[in-house]
């Protein structure tokens, strides 16, 4: 059987991410045409390109190359009400449980149990797909995919953290591991 190599990278960083805010369908803050020189060349050919559909996932896709495939399943979490908002001017009783309790989504979107059940989803459907994938996606989506391939419990979703422009690494042959590769 033939791996799948799946390499999740995190989107580049937008406004409302340096102003604490939830995200919404904002764009990038990076230079495209410097940041496309550096990355460019960072995979090799032949591979399968594929992006969340929002902005900033787009945006930074086109920095690894054309034609990104758009996947409905590499969405970020629907915030739902506080899409745009600062988490300082939100109620704090309904962070506090919605960060307690993963089955809470206070804001009327999507909870990350149900987050972490569309990305376990979608890569089950990778298994049988070998080759590598390079996805541009969100730090919830990578997180979510993190505890999936760790077998985690969804407590540690919040203990992961996704910078901008971060690449993981994630092989599956006969089961998900995680990779960490040098660059010596």
């Amino acid at each position: 059987m033939l791996a799948t190599r799946l390499t999740l990278i995190c989107h580049a960083t937008t406004p409302l991410q340096k102003q604490g805010r939830f995200p919404d369908d904002e764009s990038v803050t990076i230079n495209g045409q410097d940041a496309a020189l550096s990355l460019a060349h960072r995979y090799k050919k032949g591979l399968r390109l594929m992006c969340a559909p929002e902005a900033r996932a787009r945006q930074t896709a086109a920095l690894f190359g054309d034609g990104a495939e758009v996947v409905d399943a590499l969405r970020d979490g629907n915030f739902g009400a506080w899409k745009g908002q600062a988490i300082r001017d939100l109620d704090s009783d309904a962070v506090v449980a919605w960060l307690a309790d993963s089955a809470c989504a206070p804001h009327g979107g999507e909870s990350v149990d149900q987050l972490c059940a569309r990305v376990g989803q979608w890569m089950k459907s990778l298994e049988s797909q070998p080759g590598h994938v390079v996805a541009v996606t969100h730090p919830f989506v990578i997180r979510a995919a993190m505890l999936y391939v760790m077998q985690f419990p969804v407590s540690m979703f919040y203990r992961i953290d996704v910078e901008p422009l971060s690449a993981t690494e994630l092989r599956f042959n006969n089961v998900w591991r995680l990779r960490l590769e040098t660059y010596a």
